[in-house]
């Protein structure tokens, strides 16, 4: 019975007026001489309750179960385990009281929260109850109601266990590093992107040609900007046709792969006419904004890529919205899994050293998720097998100039998409010259010569570096 003390103090005033001539230190102290009611008083708490039934530490996971680990701070009046057990509950089979409808088989589905380690929580939660195959509905599940409840002060995401055969229901990448890297004919160094700015008010022939600027100098990747679609001054369609145009010339001057990350965001039908447009263009990406768009729509588009033969390029716009609270929201850890199981090809990580928030241990974190194998679990980050699923290209971007790139590589290794944005458009001597500071910058990161040095041949890089000079993180 002593399980249901505290809960009986809560609700004895509340459900059973008799008894509220008791003195309110009696029940908070845990001393129930109340007349001989207290049996009375437990019983209703069990009939009002049964969180606590959610609570097992002595269940352990099968390697079929989905894993969740929450940051669960809960509210004054209620205990770690109370708060546990209601985000059990919630996001699984229970509701706030027992049920006459309630059977046994109900009762094998249930989640349990099976470990805690202070703030931290972790639920196992029975395949059974997810639709394979169906983020958004995984997402409501375990992502959903929980976050509103009145018994947590604040509640966390950390990270998610994928069993095999959620995997499985997945696509995963189409193209991932290595195809990428096939298509774009660039076996070792970093590839290079870079948004044309402003990032917004040119017309579709400026960016256009900013495009074909860049490409010339080095460029790998000219990229849109998350919030540009097809407004009045720069539309999808000419915006396409002229930018693929100058890209053939590109290609032809320079005798490299060029290629464009054409955002795509719409509605969802609107996205695959766009799609269409794009492979009709001569183009081998797309480009969405993964969040704003919504899991749905890149599933669907995920399905259109791949009959098409387009890799996506995913960017995160929104998620510091609820990634960026450490208490409160869902890890950008998470957010990355969930990309890789879908399908996108490339993904925005962080720099750890530019403009944009994030500590080096998440983004690292982050990188080996959508990158390894498999990832082996350790403290708050629990563990994944990918199954064979694709790597997906990490990119890095925010705030970054050709300074920070020896930082940068020294953080995150030479296997990812380098994106500059003001660092190319803001090079004294205009983007070309920006671009080709960067790979300028590139060539002598992985020649082992200091930036300073290779600059002494680099009028470009020189520019660049007596402008921004070098950065080194913290």
């Amino acid at each position: 019975m002593a399980k249901w003390k505290r809960l009986a103090s809560q609700i004895a005033f509340r459900e059973i007026p008799r008894l509220k001539m008791v003195k309110a230190e009696h029940l908070a102290s845990g001393i129930y001489r109340l007349g001989g009611h207290e049996h009375e008083i437990v019983a209703m708490a069990k009939k009002l309750e049964w969180y606590m039934d959610f609570v097992d530490r002595r269940h352990r996971p099968s390697k079929d179960e989905l894993l969740a680990v929450f940051k669960a701070r809960p509210s004054a009046e209620f205990s770690a385990d109370e708060a546990a057990g209601r985000v059990a509950s919630e996001s699984s089979v229970g509701t706030w009281t027992t049920l006459t409808t309630l059977t046994s088989k109900v009762r094998e589905i249930m989640a349990h929260a099976y470990r805690e380690e202070g703030d931290y929580v972790f639920i196992s939660y029975p395949e059974e109850l997810f639709e394979l195959g169906n983020m958004p509905q995984v997402m409501s599940s375990i992502a959903g109601n929980v976050f509103g409840m009145k018994a947590l002060r604040s509640l966390r995401l950390v990270d998610v266990y994928w069993p095999e055969a959620m995997v499985k229901s997945f696509r995963g990448p189409g193209y991932g590093i290595h195809g990428v890297r096939a298509f774009m004919k660039v076996a070792k160094r970093p590839l290079t992107a870079s948004v044309p700015k402003p990032k917004l008010g040119l017309t579709y022939r400026e960016h256009a040609q900013h495009g074909y600027e860049a490409w010339v100098g080095g460029l790998d990747l000219l990229k849109d900007d998350e919030n540009l679609t097809s407004q009045n001054f720069n539309s999808f369609n000419e915006r396409a046709t002229e930018t693929f145009r100058l890209r053939d010339k590109a290609e032809k001057e320079t005798g490299e792969r060029k290629s464009y990350l054409i955002n795509v965001t719409a509605e969802t039908k609107e996205m695959e006419r766009r799609a269409k447009l794009v492979k009709d263009l001569g183009g081998e990406y797309i480009m969405i904004d993964v969040l704003t768009a919504g899991w749905a729509a890149l599933q669907t588009l995920r399905e259109t890529a791949g009959d098409l033969g387009l890799a996506i390029h995913a960017h995160r716009a929104f998620h510091a919205a609820f990634t960026r609270n450490p208490n409160q929201g869902m890890s950008m850890v998470v957010v990355a899994e969930i990309c890789r199981l879908l399908g996108v090809d490339q993904l925005h990580i962080g720099t750890v050293i530019g403009k944009l928030e994030a500590s080096k241990a998440e983004v690292k974190t982050i990188q080996s998720k959508i990158t390894e194998d498999s990832t082996p679990g350790s403290g708050q980050v629990l563990p994944n097998d990918w199954r064979g699923m694709k790597p997906v290209f990490p990119v890095s971007s925010g705030g970054l100039h050709v300074g920070m790139l020896p930082a940068l590589f020294d953080i995150l290794g030479t296997n990812v998409v380098v994106q500059l944005g003001g660092g190319i458009w803001g090079h004294p001597s205009g983007g070309r010259a920006g671009a080709k500071a960067l790979r300028d910058a590139i060539d002598a990161c992985l020649s082992g010569t200091t930036l300073q040095e290779y600059a002494k041949k680099s009028p470009e890089l020189r520019k660049a570096l007596e402008r921004w000079g070098t950065s080194s993180y913290r």
